[in-house]
């Protein structure tokens, strides 16, 4: 699924069923030892699929532990991104010879929950929103919400600035691909100003997932 709304730079896997915790290092472990079994399976099969993708980039088997702000710390030249959602794990890795940052999100093809939207949504995503018609095809509002959450995981690598919701604003395409505008002053990247986001979407299997990867160079 992911794979389809990424380009030939970008390495990816994905499991809709968890494995068993077999496969983590002893230092991951660690990590999620005090946590509930659901949350030690989504770590451990999340894991599984980011190092699946590495393979795919001839990089080893090593321990993916997350560093202080809880994102993953990925071997040297590499970036990356994970997502995990209710029956759905995966992962994306390029080199950063390639590819400068990289963000992914799966969510649920449903409504959001009740109240959620007024906190994740400007009145400009608002307006955007209601170009849609409420139906089948795919709930609009959780899709904006995993395109905000893909913007955040591409943002964060290159600034380790926090950005909020209202940060930004995502205007949705049907055909598949989204627009993130920053509502913040952008990093400047070697030379270049971000100010934005360009991104893809797709959905199947009650899964919506969004998808940020910005070329290098």
């Amino acid at each position: 699924m992911i794979e389809t709304i990424l380009p030939a730079s970008v390495c990816s896997a994905e499991a809709y069923t968890d494995v068993g915790e077999d496969d983590l290092f002893p230092e991951e472990h660690a990590v999620v030892a005090n946590a509930v079994a659901r949350r030690r399976a989504e770590f451990a099969t999340v894991r599984r699929c980011a190092r699946t993708a590495l393979s795919a980039l001839g990089v080893e088997r090593a321990p993916l532990l997350p560093d202080e702000s809880r994102a993953p710390r990925w071997p040297d030249g590499i970036v990356g991104s994970m997502t995990h959602t209710t029956g759905y794990r995966g992962a994306a890795v390029a080199r950063r010879s390639d590819v400068l940052t990289i963000g992914i999100d799966a969510e649920p093809d449903q409504p959001l929950p009740d109240g959620v939207l007024d906190t994740i949504a400007s009145p400009r995503d608002r307006a955007g929103l209601a170009r849609f018609s409420p139906g089948p095809a795919v709930a609009w509002d959780r899709l904006l919400f995993s395109a905000k959450e893909s913007v955040y995981k591409a943002w964060f690598p290159v600034t380790r600035r926090w950005l909020d919701f209202e940060d930004v604003a995502v205007t949705l395409h049907p055909e598949g691909t989204f627009a993130a505008f920053l509502l913040v002053d952008g990093p400047q990247v070697d030379g270049r100003l971000i100010s934005g986001f360009s991104g893809r979407w797709t959905s199947a299997d009650g899964i919506v997932a969004t998808a940020i990867v910005v070329p290098a160079g």
